[in-house]
């Protein structure tokens, strides 16, 4: 197998593959297509992720056919490098082609010189599990993926006080990366203002201030065919997530949404529950390297990869 960068001319075969393998990973185990609109959604990838870091997506190529076998995506901030989605087609599973990208991403990592790799994965898939522990990984949190259906007539905010939350601006940016620097010990300054200044369309970036106006919780939403979603977010405290998520569901209204909730802040699962919020799947938040646990509250997704 080939590792090398992806190119232009790969992006509609790279669409398919983050589609078929995926699709077909939750087909076998779960019954049910993650990515229903196909192909055409699953671009939005490479949209993504070649306008905010052009020229870090990995593929590997099979040299006697030239097809696509995986791929990944790595996101390097200042404090640490972000493995993104990775695939490995259905065609070329237990042919070691996840291990070959996941130390290309470490090798990528250290040749930066950068502390930390970090991700999301899924608790459900152990052969993916496996692949991540055996290369030193450690899960450092628990997330409970909740798929909540918001009425056409807005949810009871059930008490939640979301009076002082409001739309980011691009004066906020610099707010917000020091919140995050604060509460997770990260730099993503860059994917904060990519969510504000929302070129894509497809974004809603909201703050949460104090009473004397600082900000101390910001939540992103994505509205996509191939992700409705709940962040990336960063909180203080579980009140000023609740008033984040109240307001940010307002433009879901008749429409259902996917959040990725820490299994330890205990009274926002449960004000999810009472708006009728279900469990879909269990995630773990993974490091190499070196770790500050949260002084708040995370929600972290798949588009942006936070880690």
């Amino acid at each position: 197998m080939q590792i090398r960068r992806a190119e232009s001319g790969d992006r509609i075969e790279l669409a398919e593959l983050i589609c078929v393998s995926t699709n077909h990973w939750y087909q076998v185990n779960r019954g049910l297509n993650v990515f229903p609109g196909g192909p055409e959604s699953t671009d939005l990838f490479y949209q993504i992720y070649e306008t905010l870091d052009p020229g870090c997506c990995l593929v590997v190529e099979n040299p006697a056919s030239g097809r696509l076998m995986g791929s990944c995506f790595m996101h390097p901030r200042g404090t640490h490098m972000s493995l993104g989605i990775m695939n490995v087609h259905p065609n070329y599973f237990g042919r070691r082609v996840a291990m070959a990208l996941l130390q290309a991403v470490i090798d990528e990592t250290r040749r930066r010189a950068l502390p930390a790799v970090r991700l999301i994965q899924s608790a459900m898939n152990l052969d993916s599990y496996s692949l991540y522990t055996k290369a030193g990984f450690v899960p450092r949190c628990s997330y409970q993926d909740m798929f909540l259906g918001v009425p056409e007539e807005g949810l009871d905010a059930g008490g939640v006080d979301a009076q002082r939350v409001r739309p980011a601006t691009l004066e906020d940016v610099d707010s917000v990366a020091a919140l995050e620097r604060e509460v997770s010990g990260l730099d993503r300054e860059k994917d904060v203002r990519f969510c504000i200044e929302n070129s894509l369309g497809i974004w809603e970036t909201l703050v949460h201030t104090d009473e004397s106006g600082q900000i101390d919780g910001y939540l992103a939403t994505s509205k996509h065919p191939a992700s409705s979603a709940l962040g990336p977010g960063i909180m203080r405290g579980e009140p000023q997530a609740a008033a984040l998520i109240v307001r940010a569901l307002e433009r879901f209204r008749g429409e259902s949404v996917l959040g990725i909730i820490p299994t330890s802040s205990t009274e926002l699962v449960r004000q999810l529950y009472a708006w009728k919020a279900k469990n879909v799947e269990i995630h773990f938040g993974q490091t190499l390297g070196p770790h500050q646990p949260y002084r708040g509250v995370n929600l972290p997704t798949y588009i942006l990869e936070t880690g």
